[in-house]
C-alpha cells in the first residue's frame, strides 16, 4: 500500500514523525508537509505565487505553502504513482465540531478525498499532547482494517484520539460532529511602537457535546471517528428556498 502523509503543524512536528515511524512498518509512505506551522489554514490554495518543494535529509518533502498546497502538489505532479490513501496528522490539538471548518489537518485530508482518494485526518484531543504514539497505533489499526476491508467508495474520516496511554483507550466509536459555543473574545495588545494588535481568541467550549458526538467520545477516552464530506449544500432547505424565491 502507498500512503501520502501530510499535516498542518509542519514537516518537523512530533506528530508527523510518530505517524511516519508507525505507518512505514506496513506501507510505502511519502511525506509532503508545509515548511512551518500552518494551523487554521483550512482549504486555502496558494494562487498568487509559485511554490517551492524541497527535500529534507530524512526524505520528507516540504512546501512553502498550505496543507492543501502540499497534498495538491503531491497528487498532481510530485508523485509518480497515486497513493492508495492520504493520512493527515497527527495534529497537536483536537479537530472536533466546528474546528473542522478551520483545520489545515482536515483540509489536507479533504484534498485527497476531493481527488477521489480515501483519506484520514487524525488529531490529538488537546494541545501540547504527549501520547502521539497512541494515535499512531490507532491509525495503523485503521489502515490495516482498510487494507483487509476497503471502503466501497472513498471516505473522508476525521479521527480524534484521547491524549492517554494506548492501554487506557476505551475503544473506537463512530460519531457525529458536535458544536462549540462562540469563540472567546480577541485579545488586544499594544506593540512597543504603540500599535494596536489582536490575537484570535480561544475556541469556545462544547455546546452540543452529548452522547454520540466527537466531544463526548474523547471525554470518555474513546477514539472518535467521524465521516465528513465536502458538499456544503443544505439539501433540506432547497425546496424552502425555491418557494421563497418564487
Amino acid at each position: 500500500m502507498r500512503i501520502l502523509i501530510s499535516n498542518d503543524d509542519g514537516y518537523l512536528s512530533n506528530g508527523i514523525a510518530a505517524l511516519v515511524t508507525h505507518l512505514s512498518e506496513i506501507a510505502d509512505v511519502t511525506v509532503v508537509g508545509p515548511d512551518r506551522n500552518r494551523s487554521g489554514a483550512s482549504n486555502s490554495l496558494t494562487l498568487d505565487r509559485p511554490l517551492s518543494i524541497k527535500e529534507a535529509s530524512n526524505g520528507f518533502f516540504y512546501v512553502d505553502g498550505t496543507p492543501t498546497d502540499c497534498v495538491h502538489l503531491a497528487l498532481t505532479g510530485l508523485m509518480t504513482e497515486m497513493p492508495d490513501l492520504v493520512v493527515s496528522g497527527i495534529n497537536d490539538g483536537a479537530n472536533m465540531g466546528d474546528d473542522t471548518i478551520y483545520s489545515g489537518t482536515v483540509a489536507a485530508a479533504m484534498e485527497g478525498y476531493l481527488l477521489n482518494i480515501p483519506a484520514i485526518a487524525v488529531s490529538m484531543s488537546q494541545h501540547n499532547a504527549t501520547h502521539f504514539e497512541t494515535a499512531a497505533k490507532v491509525v495503523v489499526e485503521l489502515v490495516q482494517h482498510y487494507m483487509s476491508k476497503p471502503f466501497q467508495s472513498p471516505m473522508l474520516l476525521n479521527v480524534n484520539v484521547p491524549d492517554v496511554p494506548y492501554e487506557e483507550l476505551n475503544g473506537k466509536v463512530i460519531t457525529r460532529l458536535g458544536k462549540r459555543h462562540k469563540a472567546e473574545p480577541v485579545i488586544k495588545l499594544q506593540t512597543p511602537r504603540g500599535e494596536q494588535v489582536y490575537w484570535i481568541g480561544a475556541a469556545g467550549q462544547p455546546n452540543d457535546g452529548g452522547e454520540g458526538t466527537d466531544f463526548y467520545a474523547v471525554a470518555n477516552n474513546q477514539v472518535s471517528i467521524t465521516p465528513i464530506r465536502a458538499d456544503l449544500t443544505k439539501h433540506e432547505q432547497l425546496t424552502e428556498l425555491k418557494n421563497w424565491l418564487a
